[in-house]
């Protein structure tokens, strides 16, 4: 079989995960820990394997020394399906297109089996040669990223315990990506070196009830309405953190006059660059602020009852330098109704920034420079949603988050939502860069 008819099967098995476990069909990962080993005959002969947490996945590949290993990151769960409208089957995934244009249709072809299966065939190649790497790698592939991550908080877990220190780690995150920085031509390689912290809170008006025919001024639900939309105009404020100031120096080289100026001296020109950045989009807007959003509303049971209980989910994602703490207050003050509670129902503070210089980025760079194109700059920036990696973080201080694939907006866009896709060529290119990683 070539790569991509193994990447294709193992895109065909749902590994779907649900935010309530007993809604998980065990059949399917059985299925394909099953075609891993078939397929990966050569990873599953020569690397050391072990399921922790129920099914996840964590591979030991021993190296010449016992310097410190790399830990490479990837998940085997993909969100649901369920109410999207796909042009192709999502699990059959189809090859649209021929050449250059050949694109596979799937539910994960990016998020994330594009780059754990690329990780597959990076090291079945490279046993395949005869490589012995010069440090352990460790694959740590977690089966429950996309609701709770216990895989990857066990799989870290477990490292700790056994004084694992890797000189890096890496995990999904950014892409190859063109236009993310304004004034830089060349394609950009966005590496994450910190994540923004997560947490859901839920608003709660709580009221005696009644029939609905004879309802009081101020309904729960209405009480409710009021604090959402209250929380929807006073957002959190503007800020230049540290990950995204380094990503904007670092792109001045590439940049002309003025702009280049505007970006080197970021740390004076703040105000300006928060307020550009608020303005140009949903994603930039997310990098120079934390962000509040209702995900979620409940209210009564019946159509003719009153709600004694009416509660909004609030989907909270906290910049670098922020927490949980500070994210209660702006909730309180936004919403400015003592008979509205706030409750914290779980999250996760900011991770720790990881350096944007040394040897794990210069590894990294190399690495995309080598195998993604000269042409490619290396970024540092702030990763916008949550990953497997901040489990990780107390580990070592080389946590990044980036997958080695070239994605337009579009194929962007698609992450979580109908036809997710990946060109044939982009993955390809990917699995030359964990070789280059792995042999660096």
């Amino acid at each position: 079989m070539t790569p991509v008819e193994r990447f294709r099967e193992l895109l065909s098995i749902p590994t779907v995960s649900r935010a309530d476990p007993a809604e998980v069909d065990d059949a399917d990962f059985a299925r394909f820990h099953a075609a891993l080993e078939r397929l990966y005959p050569r990873v599953h002969a020569r690397l050391e394997r072990e399921v922790v947490a129920g099914r996840s996945l964590l591979y030991r590949w021993a190296g010449r020394t016992d310097q410190a290993p790399l830990v490479l990151l990837a998940h085997q769960d993909v969100v649901p399906v369920d109410g999207q409208v796909w042009r192709h089957p999502p699990f059959a995934a189809q090859i649209e297109g021929t050449g250059t244009d050949a694109t596979i249709h799937a539910r994960g072809a990016i998020d994330d089996k594009g780059a754990l299966v690329a990780i597959l065939e990076a090291v079945e190649q490279a046993l395949a040669e005869g490589v012995i790497p010069a440090t352990d790698v460790w694959l740590a592939f977690g089966h429950d990223e996309e609701t709770r991550g216990t895989g990857a908080r066990a799989m870290a877990a477990l490292l700790a315990d056994r004084g694992v220190r890797p000189a890096l780690v890496l995990d999904e995150g950014g892409a190859v990506v063109d236009g993310a920085v304004p004034g830089v031509a060349a394609p950009t390689a966005m590496i994450g070196v910190a994540e923004r912290g997560s947490a859901t809170f839920d608003l709660v008006a709580r009221e005696a009830g009644g029939h609905a025919s004879t309802p009081p001024p101020l309904p729960a639900t209405a009480r409710l309405a009021r604090a959402v939309d209250r929380l929807r105009r006073r957002p959190f404020r503007r800020r230049l953190t540290a990950p995204v100031r380094a990503m904007l120096v670092t792109a001045a080289d590439h940049t002309a006059l003025p702009l280049r100026a505007v970006l080197r001296n970021a740390h004076l020109t703040a105000p300006v660059l928060t307020r550009a950045f608020a303005s140009l989009g949903p994603e930039t807007n997310a990098l120079v602020r934390t962000t509040a959003v209702v995900t979620r509303l409940e209210g009564s049971p019946a159509d003719n009852v009153l709600a004694t209980t009416a509660r909004a989910s609030v989907n909270v994602r906290l910049l670098t330098g922020e927490t949980l703490s500070d994210a209660a207050i702006h909730l309180r003050r936004a919403i400015a109704d003592p008979l509205i509670d706030i409750e914290l129902r779980h999250g996760d503070d900011p991770s720790p920034v990881s350096p944007w210089r040394g040897a794990a980025w210069r590894r990294l760079s190399s690495a995309v420079s080598s195998t993604l194109g000269d042409e490619v700059v290396a970024l540092p920036y702030l990763q916008l949603g949550a990953s497997d990696s901040r489990f990780y973080t107390a580990l070592t201080d080389a946590v990044y988050r980036f997958a080695p694939f070239h994605l337009t907006r579009a194929e962007r866009d698609a992450l979580h939502a109908p036809d997710e896709r990946i060109r044939v060529d982009v993955w390809l290119r990917g699995i030359r860069f964990y070789r280059a990683l792995l042999e660096a």
